[in-house]
């Protein structure tokens, strides 16, 4: 039986109702978070709580909940599902009101949290990396809160899939801004070059994670500004989110093979380093005594 968490309390699933008149319904009037979860320990969790805490500033909803409090419900859903490796998604809107264009007053915010089965990237995505495709972005000016308000992703993701590719990459006014549903990362002559933080770009934890990992594995990192051609001419790209790609390498990009059309090198000292850090974090047992397999391994 699947449980929710709604309001404070678990219940489940099917019992799980929200008002037509929640301002999440009605307007995308919300946010919401995804935690992953590897051998039932929160990976970067205060990272994740920091973000939603952002955001929810962002859209001037109150948080319903204190850090401690948060930390504590996420723990106890993590138990209340019977999995090592999950994701917890959390989503809170402005609430329940009349419907109307203004911010009501006096409304209390509805919380949802549920465990979902961890997606990770494919042994395959891992050895031989993805296609992705190339759009305009076309979303809205908000990009850098984490909001339920996801059509415009949606749509993009959508074209990538029907393209047979696993995400498209968004170029606002001939520069990058982030992929639909993920970060981008460029390597050009041995460096991590990311987009300058903005309005228009969400910075992901995995995002986070590969900026603070890079100089422990002695590999430069600059935020720049990067046009259409810097990204097509790119001897490496890589897609980020924290479940479903952790970090993957892009091969193929509009039918084009990036770089040599493999993962690159810099991309498995990356992969490498971002899978230990989850092992640190993460699992009990020390590594050398692990004996991973992809999408968990790595990379000699």
């Amino acid at each position: 039986m699947s449980l929710v968490f709604l309001n404070g309390q678990w219940c489940p699933i099917e019992n799980a109702k929200v008002s037509v008149l929640d301002r999440g319904f009605m307007f995308g009037d919300g946010v919401y978070e995804v935690v992953p979860v590897y051998e039932r320990k929160p990976y970067r969790l205060q990272q994740h709580l920091n973000r939603l805490q952002y955001c929810l500033d962002g859209l001037s909803i109150p948080n319903p909940y204190t850090n401690d409090e948060w930390v504590d419900h996420i723990h106890e859903g993590i138990t209340q599902h019977h999995l090592d490796n999950q994701s917890v998604y959390i989503q809170v809107t402005r609430g329940v009101a009349p419907r109307g264009a203004g911010f009501p007053e006096k409304v209390t915010p509805t919380v949802v949290m549920m465990g979902n089965p961890l997606r990770r990237p494919s042994p395959e995505q891992v050895a031989y990396g993805v296609k992705a495709i190339t759009m305009e972005d076309q979303r809205w000016l908000h990009c850098n809160y984490k909001t339920t308000s996801l059509l415009g992703n949606i749509l993009a993701f959508q074209n990538a899939l029907a393209h047979e590719a696993v995400e498209a990459i968004l170029f606002r006014n001939g520069f990058l801004t982030e992929g639909a549903l993920t970060n981008v990362i460029v390597v050009r002559e041995g460096s991590i070059i990311v987009p300058p933080k903005s309005n228009l770009v969400l910075y992901g934890i995995t995002m986070d994670a590969i900026i603070e990992l890079a100089p422990s594995i002695d590999i430069p990192i600059r935020y720049e500004a990067l046009s259409e051609n810097d990204v097509r001419t790119a001897d490496e790209i890589w897609i980020s989110s924290s479940t479903a790609r952790e970090i993957v390498a892009v091969t193929t990009l509009d039918e084009a093979p990036v770089g040599n059309g493999r993962p690159g090198e810099i991309y498995k000292r990356m992969y490498n380093a971002y899978q230990n850090d989850i092992q640190e974090q993460c699992f009990s047992i020390p590594l050398h005594h692990i004996k991973l397999e992809a999408p968990y391994m790595i990379y000699s």
